[in-house]
């Protein structure tokens, strides 16, 4: 691929998951490293080399640049929005693709849309449903079509396990200094459409604990579906990933 004298300034982290998945968290954390640009949802697609340049210029509407960095981030949860890995990534960026067990997912995904209005289409299980099990094949797709491109991890590995899996995250970008579990809050912290919405996301350290969602109940069949697809689709994506990070045994059905 040829870049242009701006593009090649800054390399491309790029995260792949899923709704309700910490993926703001992740972005957080990322984006609060002296060398990373960038933590929210941008809502854009990358299919050719003018859509890097957009994506800076998007950036720089709205924020500045770290003096002496030589990250760009964007995360990409939805299968409206897509990635030419092989077209627009070389060896300096660094993808990233993250699951998180269907049960914990599901229920947050209600949660935050039943708030909004009962007519939200993900305040419907079954198409809550729906959403998580085709945005994990298309994950799955992308990982068959990049074998070895990518770096995978659990996402229940940053409350649960955050020191090792900061550290991996570290080692995979080729950060100095090391990530941290306390991160700053940005002009879009917590705002609707840039990621997490919830008071979580504010207070700038990974927290232990999570919201269980106990009012809301999941109809059998539909988490039968999920956690098929989960056990389906996590499999391929770790067969193909240059390196994993995954939780302990029994973890993720204990989420």
């Amino acid at each position: 691929m040829t870049k242009t004298a701006e593009q090649k300034d800054y390399r491309r982290i790029f995260l792949l998951s899923h709704m309700r998945a910490y993926s703001s968290l992740t972005g957080h954390i990322l984006g609060s490293h002296p060398h990373i640009n960038g933590y929210y949802e941008m809502h854009l697609s990358y299919t050719g080399p003018a859509d890097l340049d957009r994506q800076l210029r998007l950036y720089r509407q709205s924020d500045s640049l770290k003096p002496g960095s030589r990250y760009l981030f964007d995360k990409l949860l939805h299968n409206d929005y897509t990635l030419d890995a092989q077209q627009l990534t070389g060896a300096g960026d660094r993808l990233l693709v993250s699951l998180r067990a269907p049960q914990p997912t599901l229920k947050s995904i209600l949660h935050l849309f039943r708030a909004r209005s009962s007519e939200e289409p993900y305040a419907d299980p079954a198409q809550a449903t729906a959403y998580y099990i085709q945005r994990l094949a298309a994950l799955a797709d992308f990982g068959r079509e990049n074998p070895g491109g990518y770096y995978y991890f659990d996402a229940e590995r940053l409350i649960t396990d955050s020191p090792n899996l900061l550290g991996a995250l570290t080692q995979w970008c080729d950060l100095t200094p090391p990530l941290s579990d306390r991160y700053q809050t940005f002009a879009l912290t917590g705002q609707p459409g840039a990621g997490d919405s919830s008071r979580r996301i504010t207070s700038g350290k990974i927290q232990a604990s999570e919201n269980v969602y106990a009012d809301i109940r999941l109809d059998a069949p539909h988490l039968r579906q999920a956690e098929q697809a989960y056990i389906e689709y996590r499999d391929e994506l770790l067969r193909y990933a240059r390196a994993s990070m995954t939780v302990q045994v029994g973890e993720v059905e204990n989420s």
